[in-house]
């Protein structure tokens, strides 16, 4: 790894800005830099999880609010019946997120293509209309948080607070989707999506890979849910909607899908964007919509994936041709 490659020194210098960034926005006296930040962090975290899937997997989940929104749901069931504590909270969403994301992904692994990202979708709109139906826990409306999850060491109720405990979670997943991905898990993980079918051929349990790629992403996902329900003070259905799911395809292909630090620049460009054009006009998702088409036209890897001298690729060559032995 070249640390004065272009990929390198763009992500390192994103991260040194996003560190830094409380102290300019206390500076300027701007508390809604932390709050919009706060929101780019915590859908980078969803990003980096639909990565392993999209990106390295090759597979197309159409569904991963739903995870998100279990995350959420965790916090705010818990504390409906008075539970404020952070550690519960993230079991909770961790288990949640396990059980459900190994019962749909044994279903969906079965399938490929179309079938995939309609059993995905099916599954989040299911969890969709259950959380619209649960009135004692606001139904439609969603319900409001009363406080923030509690750590012990620390709390969850100021947005510094908050901000640094996404960035925190994101240096974490960073660091953990970089092990994983150069670790034989990955190796056979991208040499399914190169050709499954070799792999199988080659004696590698497929299956048990991309299902355990499937569970990983899902909880990853689940943490970036309770992150969100502590940012806003608030649980929605929405959470799990499938114009959600969307988005977070979109920051993935717009940052650089199959790129480790694509995502997080996708979640950046997306969120900045979306709030820059608010405030210009309002029929800004018509924008939106044509200046990703002109991105995705003209770089096809996306913004941070356009980027030349890539360390990932010198360590991880394309696997056109899986061998016996994962490196």
């Amino acid at each position: 790894m070249h640390l004065s490659s272009p990929r390198v020194l763009v992500a390192g210098g994103l991260l040194l800005l996003l560190a830094l960034l409380p102290v300019y926005a206390h500076w300027q006296g701007e508390p809604f830099l932390l709050a919009l930040f706060g929101r780019v962090l915590v859908y980078a975290v969803a990003a980096l999880a639909l990565n392993l899937l999209l990106g390295f997997g090759g597979m197309v989940s159409f569904g991963h609010a739903l995870y998100l929104g279990l995350g959420a749901y965790s916090v705010g069931v818990m504390s409906h019946y008075g539970i404020e504590s952070g550690w519960l909270h993230l079991a909770g969403a961790l288990g949640a997120c396990a059980v459900v994301g190994l019962v749909s992904g044994y279903v969906v692994m079965r399938t490929s293509g179309i079938a995939f990202i309609m059993i995905t979708l099916a599954f989040a709109q299911m969890f969709y209309f259950l959380a619209t139906g649960l009135d004692g826990f606001g139904g439609d409306d969603g319900m409001s948080l009363f406080a923030g999850s509690d750590f012990g060491a620390f709390r969850l109720d100021t947005p510094l607070a908050l901000y640094y405990a996404a960035f925190g979670v994101l240096l974490a997943v960073l660091a953990l989707m970089h092990r994983l991905i150069h670790a034989p898990f990955g190796m056979v993980l991208r040499g399914c999506q190169a050709n499954e079918r070799r792999m199988r051929a080659l004696g590698f349990p497929t299956l048990r890979y991309r299902l355990a790629a499937y569970v990983i992403s899902a909880m990853i996902c689940g943490v970036a849910g309770v992150l969100l329900a502590n940012l806003t003070m608030y649980v929605s259905p929405s959470y799990l909607a499938w114009t959600t799911s969307g988005e977070l395809i979109v920051m993935v292909v717009l940052g650089g899908i199959g790129t480790l630090f694509g995502p997080v620049v996708g979640a950046l460009a997306f969120l900045l964007l979306e709030e820059g054009l608010k405030l210009l006009t309002g029929h800004w998702m018509l924008i939106m919509g044509l200046l990703i088409v002109g991105v995705v036209l003209v770089s096809r890897r996306g913004v941070y994936g356009s980027l030349r001298d890539t360390p990932l690729r010198r360590a991880c060559p394309p696997l056109r041709q899986p061998s016996g032995e994962p490196q």
